[in-house]
């Protein structure tokens, strides 16, 4: 099936926030102090003073946007509070807690450092919907000057002490006041981004012996080899120090892949699972059922509905998680990815309150993360990706006659996604079903022919 969400027309903007190569449009300091004086107006709501939390991940760009921004904000008549090199769960966090009027969070989450990327949270700590975001696309395409703060009106910047701080004590709020973390060891993969101080902090002060890794940011290195999207280096840490468990953030920690004691990757599905288990088990489950997006495995689906929860579906992205859920009541939503959104506790994926999910879920069942952590057995799953730089080969009617096909070969036992990606120029093509070789000829062929139609073949 392809993956259409119907959005209101947006440039800039795409599936989480507006990314790009880091000083090349729209990724530049000049569009970068745009937004914050389109975005600093639109929520320049009433009469109160308004103030804009602002944070980042630990790219050398980062310096270049979070000026240009402040001074967009300021220009506005907001009031900047810039709290560093934080979590992206942070912000949204600190944005609610400190009745602010947007949030900010200077990230391009799992890429190398030569992108960077912005996204928004309104003042419930959310992200902004497609709506308000080409809505600010609007203004900044619109003559802002005559509209913008007079002398008087100027906002002020200032750092935030101990944001750092308020945020981990929120975290380990969320994990069970009952239990503690002594005995266990935990390596922590925090690929060199915006968790390196906080997330070691939180487990350490929570009883555990850990291991952080990716902890030595340098500008240059974040995702580099390490964190979520590199899961090898953490995997091989536990075997190498006998951990009972292996954590892994990415750039911005609002994503968490495990690896158990054995070294065994864990994904975002069955991190799900696992969260979902222990807490339809104290009645803790809410909506009668799970959002997830249309990547999950089906096995979870069945998983789910075994035990008498709904798997609701959406398109790509937390953010469409996070509005299903809030849509229709529900407090466990997540991704295969690792975006896990448990919204008793945070307003966005967090990675370290999944984590500490987790962890509470070992320690209560006593048993290793070997066991606990595969609650279903998955269907076989493929994923590739096929490059383009032209028009969207998914409108060539050869490639639609062979997603038909495709459809048709799986018939009532799996599934087919193609659909676009949000960030980059790709075409991503999955399938799943009960025969694996079948799966695979089906993707193989499938990408092939939109191959193709793209002229990459």
């Amino acid at each position: 099936m392809n993956d259409q969400h119907a959005k209101p027309a947006r440039r800039l903007f795409g599936t989480d926030g507006i990314r790009g190569r880091a000083n090349t449009e729209p990724m530049t300091a000049g569009i970068a102090l745009r937004l914050g004086q389109a975005a600093g107006l639109l929520f320049t709501r009433g009469a109160h003073r308004h103030r804009v939390v602002i944070g980042k991940d630990t790219r050398l760009s980062g310096y270049m946007i979070e000026p240009a921004l402040t001074a967009g904000f300021v220009g506005a008549g907001m009031d900047v509070m810039l709290v560093g090199p934080l979590p992206t769960p942070a912000v949204a966090m600190l944005t609610r807690s400190l009745r602010a009027d947007l949030g900010v969070v200077i990230s391009a989450s799992h890429n190398p450092f030569e992108d960077n990327g912005i996204k928004l949270f309104g003042p419930d700590g959310f992200k902004l919907s497609d709506a308000t975001e080409a809505e600010i696309e609007a203004m900044m395409d619109s003559e802002l000057g005559s509209r913008l703060a007079e002398p008087a009106a100027l906002g002020r910047a200032q750092r935030l002490q101990d944001a750092a701080g308020r945020y981990m004590e929120s975290a380990k709020a969320s994990f069970p006041r009952r239990l503690s973390l002594d005995g266990l060891k935990i390596v922590v993969d925090c690929a060199n981004g915006a968790a390196y101080k906080v997330a070691p902090s939180v487990l350490w002060e929570l009883g555990a012996n850990v291991i952080p890794i990716g902890v030595s940011p340098d500008g240059f290195n974040i995702n580099r080899d390490c964190g979520s999207t590199s899961p090898a280096l953490f995997c091989a840490k536990v075997l190498e120090h006998g951990a009972d468990i292996g954590l892994a953030l990415d750039g911005d920690a609002d994503r968490l892949l495990v690896a158990d004691e054995r070294g065994q990757l864990i994904d975002g599905d069955q991190i799900l699972a696992a969260i979902t288990r222990a807490w339809h088990r104290n009645g803790e489950v809410r909506g009668g059922g799970v959002v997830a997006t249309v990547m999950s495995n089906l096995g979870l689906e069945r998983w789910l509905g075994g035990i008498g929860l709904q798997l609701h579906r959406t398109p790509v992205g937390d953010r469409y998680v996070a509005e299903k859920m809030r849509a229709i009541g529900c407090n466990i939503g997540g991704e295969q990815s690792g975006h896990m959104i448990l919204s008793d506790h945070a307003t966005t994926g967090d990675g370290l309150v999944a984590a500490l999910q987790i962890l509470a879920c070992i320690i209560d069942e006593g048993r290793p993360a070997s066991r606990v952590l595969r609650s279903f057995t998955p269907l076989p799953q493929l994923l590739k990706n096929v490059c383009y730089d032209g028009a969207n080969p998914l409108h060539d009617g050869q490639v639609k006659l062979a997603i038909a096909a495709a459809e048709a070969a799986l018939g009532g036992t799996g599934r087919l996604l193609v659909r676009p990606s949000g960030t980059e120029k790709l075409i991503r093509v999955m399938a799943e079903g009960e025969d694996e070789a079948r799966v695979g000829e089906i993707v193989d062929s499938l990408c092939e022919t939109i191959a193709a139609a793209a002229g990459t073949h």
